[in-house]
């Protein structure tokens, strides 16, 4: 007989419960052509598919997590300073549930044949929740969830940073099935997290908006419109005809050498606007009335005939030539008639005769800052990473955060900065993305970075994490999952904020996109049609990653021992306090990490050890006075007796890592 859920606590979850009920009885309890991975049912068991019916699958996940006490969210300092003590998973919802169900040997699109998506879903985002908790986590942080445009579009899904309204969320998301809308499938996702303990954080990018987004017919002024006569640039144009195709303006080697100086040392009054024929490019906005969609396309025409186009943005860095990003444009945040136009001086280095509170686009700012209160509003979200923040200006992001603090005090802002922390601390971030994934990876840049934040110290929490969405994979690099547990191993130590990117955990090694990182022949070898970003695709959920040589245990069960021994020395291990952390390596053998943690007293507690050699073995011998006669390994249970002298003797195997709690 199915239970009920208490209506008044998890209302969403409720009503997705009913719904699903409702149809398990309309159908009877007959077999399906519905598979799942063994882990969605026993996060310990077996990763073999499992035949399941997909309404009882659902209405007995929904049932056993409700059945749960109800358990308390992470906490920390006032303004979104639990941020200090979160434990994060980066989910992208539509990859990490994503399954091929009926077993076909592809993810149908957009239904299979018994009208399920297989791409990933709000609804199965519910059945990963036990999961995400089994392994030791206390934060979702999920990319884009909103509505993606399809103009200039990559793969056959479309990044879910071309924001097509971000006050929409992405149908693709919902179950069509239940019949409930993508809203309610995400207030009930979000419920169902906070009930298991798990704070849930939202990716915006507010800078930019997909070309066919919904405002342009609404307000075609917020958008940088240029003549359609105007062919975009092509690679391998030659220099004269670069200069007359639309793309990212070219400056010199001087007036670069110029613009850097004076953005290093901060002054915005008399930097070089692009050349006159970039600048030549853009018109007026037309009127609303004169907007068409044509072809999936917003196109204007302006009074004196021209007809004009929504132009696709560029890297707002001077000199950066990547490829354009055909399915995104800038807003225009602020206005002046001498700057109608696409540039870094007008969309990221504000020049200074265009940042004035005169020239700002209110009733844009004002939509903007909107956004956030309404996720409050409606789906009771804890936090927001902002993408691009950087290029945002800080009286906009001031009144994002005055605004969403006074709905929440403790709602969190978590910042794309990969310069100085001080900044993001100033502006009201709780924690940042940072260098750190992009210099675990490398020994010498690694060694450096501990070094540094051992001596001066960290003012905000940074992602710890080897892998991103725009890097590559952690099991894909040198060493694969030799590297992977070392990396893990030191990111969970460190004063800093925990970050387990989806499929981490089960050693993929498909990126999502290739944005940071990857060389051209890379970036050739992963088009949009394979990157989970832009176009269907899965986790290895059947095949996770086994054992790495000379473990015992796969790669989750051990990221989770991690997890759990982290948990228990938290007040230690979250501290930013400088004094409790130290960083170096071994004089015998410099290959090998050392990482001690201690209470504020000076007391010792956590000594990590890490072999930074992916492919050797190292040998340990260090003398620890003052310690246990008997150092027990916390992840894998190993005990190492010290002899007379308190000399301590192992062989690190490649990649391993040890932690020993003194105290």
């Amino acid at each position: 007989m199915m239970s009920t859920l208490p209506d008044a606590t998890l209302p969403a979850l409720a009503q997705v419960h009913q719904r699903l009920g409702e149809l398990l009885f309309g159908q009877g309890d007959q077999a399906a052509a519905y598979a799942v991975p063994g882990l969605w049912l026993d996060p310990a068991g077996p990763a073999t598919r499992r035949q399941v019916n997909p309404l009882r699958f659902f209405l007995d996940t929904i049932e056993a997590i409700a059945q749960q006490p109800a358990q308390p969210l992470v906490v920390g300092p006032a303004g979104g300073g639990w941020s200090q003590n979160a434990v994060a998973y980066n989910l992208f919802p539509r990859a990490a549930a994503a399954f091929d169900h009926d077993g076909d040997g592809t993810l149908a699109l957009p239904l299979n044949s018994q009208g399920w998506r297989e791409t990933g879903t709000f609804l199965k985002c519910i059945a990963l929740l036990p999961w995400l908790r089994w392994l030791g986590i206390n934060t979702v942080y999920l990319l884009p969830v909103t509505a993606v445009g399809k103009d200039g579009h990559k793969g056959n899904l479309g990044s879910p940073y071309a924001i097509r309204n971000p006050y929409r969320l992405d149908d693709n998301l919902g179950e069509p099935r239940l019949d409930l809308g993508v809203e309610t499938e995400f207030k009930a996702f979000v419920e169902a997290a906070h009930h298991l303990g798990m704070r849930v954080v939202l990716e915006f990018v507010f800078r930019t908006a997909a070309r066919d987004a919904d405002w342009v017919a609404e307000h075609p002024e917020w958008f940088y419109w240029i003549d359609d006569r105007v062919p975009a640039r092509q690679p391998g144009m030659s220099p004269a005809d670069a200069t007359l195709a639309y793309g990212a303006p070219i400056f010199s080697p001087e007036e670069l050498a110029f613009i850097f100086a004076e953005a290093n040392e901060g002054r915005f009054d008399r930097l070089p606007p692009p050349p006159a024929p970039h600048q030549a490019f853009f018109t007026p906005p037309p009127a609303p009335d004169q907007i068409e969609m044509i072809d999936g396309r917003w196109f204007g025409r302006l009074a004196d005939g021209r007809i004009v186009r929504v132009p696709s943005a560029f890297s707002d860095w001077p000199g950066d030539m990547q490829p354009p990003w055909t399915d995104v444009t800038y807003l225009r945040l602020y206005d002046h008639p001498d700057f109608n136009y696409i540039a870094y001086n007008a969309v990221r280095l504000y020049d200074s005769r265009l940042a004035r509170p005169e020239q700002a686009v209110l009733p844009l700012w004002q939509r903007i800052v909107g956004i956030i209160p309404h996720y409050q509003d409606t789906f009771d979200i804890d936090g927001v990473m902002i993408d691009m923040g950087h290029a945002l200006p800080s009286a906009l992001k001031a009144a994002m955060v005055a605004a969403a603090r006074t709905i929440k005090p403790d709602f969190a802002f978590w910042d794309e900065n990969f310069g100085s922390p001080l900044n993001s601390l100033a502006e009201g971030y709780n924690a940042t993305l940072g260098s750190f994934p992009t210099s675990l990876h490398d020994q010498l840049s690694a060694a450096h970075f501990l070094a540094q934040m051992a001596q001066t110290g960290v003012p905000l929490p940074f992602f710890a994490t080897p892998e991103t969405h725009d890097t590559m994979r952690a099991a894909k690099r040198p060493g694969g999952l030799a590297y992977a547990r070392f990396a893990w191993a030191i990111c969970a130590a460190l004063p800093a904020m925990p970050v387990l990117h989806g499929g981490f955990e089960l050693g993929a090694t498909e990126p999502l996109n290739t944005g940071i990182g990857f060389s051209p022949a890379e970036q050739a070898r992963y088009p949009a049609s394979t990157l989970a970003l832009f176009s269907a695709a899965a986790y290895p959920w059947e095949n996770p990653a086994p054992a790495a040589a000379g473990h015992a245990t796969h790669l989750a069960a051990w990221m989770r021992q991690v997890l759990l021994t982290r948990a228990r020395l938290a007040p230690v291990i979250a501290d930013l306090d400088p004094d409790t952390f130290a960083f170096g390596q071994l004089p015998a053998n410099p290959v090998v990490f050392a990482i001690l943690r201690s209470t504020r007293q000076h007391t010792p507690r956590l000594i990590v050890l890490a072999n930074s050699d992916y492919f050797n073995p190292q040998a340990v011998e260090l003398t620890l006075p003052g310690v246990p006669a008997v150092l027990v390994d916390q992840l894998d249970g190993a005990a190492y007796p010290l002899d007379a002298e308190q000399r301590l003797r192992l062989v690190l195997q490649p990649g391993q890592a040890v932690w020993f709690e003194l105290a």
